[in-house]
């Protein structure tokens, strides 16, 4: 059973079909238990750091979250859902769920031809291997719409880079749990590949 959190993140029907395109079967859930029972999890979302983490508390999916990771299973974030399994965000000074180590931190440009939030298609640097990564190459572009950015606290957390006024991590890992900043359902078939990937994908992040 595949689960979508829901945590009023919005985009999660974008997300479910995507899914189907590839031939998941993914339930969109808020219920805690069932995100627990849950073979794997997408955590996707958009919006406020600070009001979704609050939401993630108030609905008890906060330790559901943690307690999928901890027990090994494959989870997929996308791009709130890439910041929020960090430790910190600078939106709303919120500590979060802390599957990976390190911070998010906001865009902040003295150059003001760069626009945030940071919206359109860029290229993804691959830095190292993944098995969700299999068909993707370094130049290959994403649809990306955010103004903060994580920072790893460990560089061998990092899978992929992205040029927008200063490098940042756009693709980040540890053990069953795989991230990308941008958005995998509106980043066409190479978003769909990745996606294709989780579906067959143990939570083993060697090659």
């Amino acid at each position: 059973m595949l689960v979508i959190v829901d945590y009023d993140a919005g985009n999660l029907r974008s997300v479910q079909r995507a899914c189907a395109k590839v031939g998941m079967t993914a339930e969109i859930s808020a219920d805690p238990d069932l995100i627990r029972r849950a073979d794997k999890v997408i955590f996707p979302g958009v919006g406020s750091a600070e009001s979704a983490v609050d939401t993630l508390h108030q609905r008890g999916q906060f330790e559901a979250l943690q307690e999928v990771y901890q027990a090994g299973k494959p989870m997929l974030g996308i791009c709130l859902g890439s910041q929020i399994v960090l430790e910190f965000s600078a939106e709303g000074d919120k500590d979060c769920l802390g599957l990976i180590k390190g911070v998010v931190s906001k865009f902040d440009f003295t150059d003001r031809s760069l626009k945030i939030p940071h919206i359109g298609w860029n290229e993804v640097e691959i830095v190292q291997p993944h098995p969700l990564l299999k068909g993707i190459e370094s130049g290959d572009e994403f649809y990306f719409v955010h103004s903060y950015f994580t920072r790893p606290a460990d560089k061998n957390d990092i899978y992929g880079m992205t040029e927008y006024g200063h490098p940042f991590c756009s693709m980040l890992g540890h053990d069953n749990l795989f991230a990308t900043q941008f958005h995998l359902e509106k980043s066409g078939r190479k978003g769909l590949a990745i996606l294709a990937a989780f579906a067959t994908w143990n939570g083993d992040s060697q090659c």
